[in-house]
């Protein structure tokens, strides 16, 4: 229904107008634009604060933005102090930049949100520092794969549980994990909107998808067991089992006969294989 505003919601999720979906698709695309900037930068010896600084000074002086995680304090939380979050190995979510150093062959999840005129851009890309190992470069390739299993579900009719269960499915086929108390959100003029998009679940299941909806697909997916634990920060997430975790993001707006993918960029990585036997819809 519309509310006084002339916003339309359907049982509590913001339809976006076609208005509205302009400004979030400058807000993605700059979002994206941002892990392009980064990417060189993730080299052996570079601290996350550094990355950090570089995002915060591109984001502001480049594109005329906003960092949306800097002092983002959520009910529970304190400030983040970060303008982006880096999460390294057994992080799985929320690492904040510090002094640590990238060492070889580490994993490191990137993720970038930025405001733009009042609208949010948000993604995520993990990146391999150096020569990972066969393992390493398994989770991250698979964890990819899973986002695009789950995003090539989505259309106007779907329930939110057939991308759940999509993600689900293939990633414990593959003997790994998926995390269950993190998941995607809708977003938009706010940072965190609803639905609640689970990375696992039952097919038929949760809200029905329809146009103008948008939100994120964002698995986390562990090399070892699923449990979890905050790591004492206030903010960081880590594997219990201390395994290998790791992450991809992007934020999809649902469209008439399909989807549009908001945070693709000219340095997003190529689409897993099996896209090359799945029709994109528009």
């Amino acid at each position: 229904m519309t509310g006084a505003s002339g916003i339309i919601e359907i049982m509590g999720i913001t339809i976006k107008s076609p208005s509205d979906i302009e400004g979030m698709r400058l807000a993605c695309r700059l979002a994206a634009e941002v892990l392009d900037y980064l990417a060189p930068f993730v080299v052996a010896g570079v601290t996350t604060d550094r990355l950090d600084q570089l995002c915060h000074d591109y984001i502001v002086d480049v594109q005329g933005a906003i960092p949306a995680p800097l002092n983002y304090a959520p009910p529970g939380y304190k400030p983040y102090p970060k303008s982006i979050c880096t999460s390294i190995n057994q992080q799985v979510c929320h690492g904040i930049p510090s002094d640590r150093e990238l060492k070889t062959g580490d994993i490191i999840n990137c993720d970038i949100t930025v405001i733009k005129n009042g609208w949010h851009g948000d993604t995520s890309r993990m990146f391999i520092v150096g020569e990972g190992s066969i393992a390493a470069k398994r989770l991250c390739s698979l964890t990819y794969e899973a986002m695009w299993r789950g995003i090539v579900k989505v259309r106007p009719g779907i329930k939110l549980g057939d991308i759940g269960h999509a993600i689900q499915t293939f990633v414990e086929n593959q003997g790994l994990s998926v995390v269950r108390e993190f998941c995607g959100h809708g977003i938009g003029r706010k940072f965190h909107e609803e639905p609640q998009v689970l990375h696992y679940g039952r097919p038929g299941t949760l809200e029905t998808l329809v146009p103008g909806m948008c939100f994120t697909i964002e698995p986390m997916v562990n090399a070892g067991r699923r449990e979890i634990k905050e790591s004492g920060d206030g903010w960081t997430i880590v594997t219990k089992d201390r395994s290998l975790s790791a992450q991809w993001e992007h934020t999809i707006l649902v469209t008439e006969t399909g989807y549009e993918v908001l945070t693709l960029s000219a340095g997003s990585p190529a689409l897993p294989a099996f896209m090359n036997a799945v029709a994109v819809p528009g």
